[in-house]
Parts: C-alpha cells; structure tokens; sequence
C-alpha cells in the first residue's frame, strides 16, 4: 500500500483518522475502491465505514442509475 504525506496549513484541525475517512469516503464514492478497500484506508470494520459515510455526503449505493434499470429489465 502506498503511504502519502500531505502538508495543511496549521490551523486547520484534521486529525489522521478524518483525513483517511475523507479520501477513502470520495474513492469509494468516485468507484476507485471496493467497500472493503475504502474501510481498509479508514482503519475501520466495513459496518462502520457503511455508518459514517452519510456524515460525508457519499450514498453506500454506489450502483449507477443506468445499471439498476437493466438489472430491473433482465430480471
């Protein structure tokens, strides 16, 4: 895994965890990252990353409109 070093301006508070939780949150949602794997960068248990993620904005469905209704199609 590769590891990233990011200098912010000191007075913006962001501890580690938050900063993990935020990148792996916008890969998951942007389809770069299983479920798995963005739990993984979060340091967290799959439950507990499908919990949080509302606090960020980011659906836990992340299944294009287009792929639902094909699905619906061919069932």
């Amino acid at each position: 895994m590769k590891t990233i070093t990011i200098n912010i301006p000191d007075n913006i508070e962001l501890e580690q965890h938050e900063a993990a939780m935020i990148l792996a949150a916008r890969l998951y949602e942007r389809g770069d990252l299983s479920l798995g794997q963005a739990a993984e960068i979060a340091g967290l248990s799959k439950r507990t990353f499908i919990e949080l993620l509302g606090r960020y904005g980011v659906s836990v469905f992340n299944y294009p409109a287009s792929d639902l209704a094909n699905d619906v199609k061919n069932a």
